[in-house]
């Protein structure tokens, strides 16, 4: 049985409430660790992490589109667009 916790961030130290339906997520998703950062910073961290990416110019196998990447593209698997990897997942 969950319930909500206060937990602390760890980058901007302010308190943030890890939810019922967070933590029923991550047992779901079968992640081990609850958040360390409160939904401000995760965005921020992530949007860094993008930031610093090298990404790639890529050919969508699909529709034909330039599309980017965040690895060095080989020729032995196709690469798709955002929006046709999406169609394929949801086969």
């Amino acid at each position: 049985m969950f319930e909500d916790k206060v937990l602390v961030c760890r980058d901007c130290g302010k308190e943030f409430i890890f939810t019922v339906g967070e933590q029923e997520f991550y047992a779901e998703k079968g992640f081990q660790n609850e958040p360390v950062r409160c939904k401000d910073c995760r965005v921020s961290h992530k949007n860094q992490r993008n930031n610093e990416r090298e990404m790639h110019e890529a050919v969508c196998a699909e529709c034909g589109a330039v599309t980017k990447v965040p690895f060095q593209p080989r020729n032995d698997k196709p690469i798709y667009c955002s929006e046709c990897f999406a169609k394929r997942r949801g086969n």
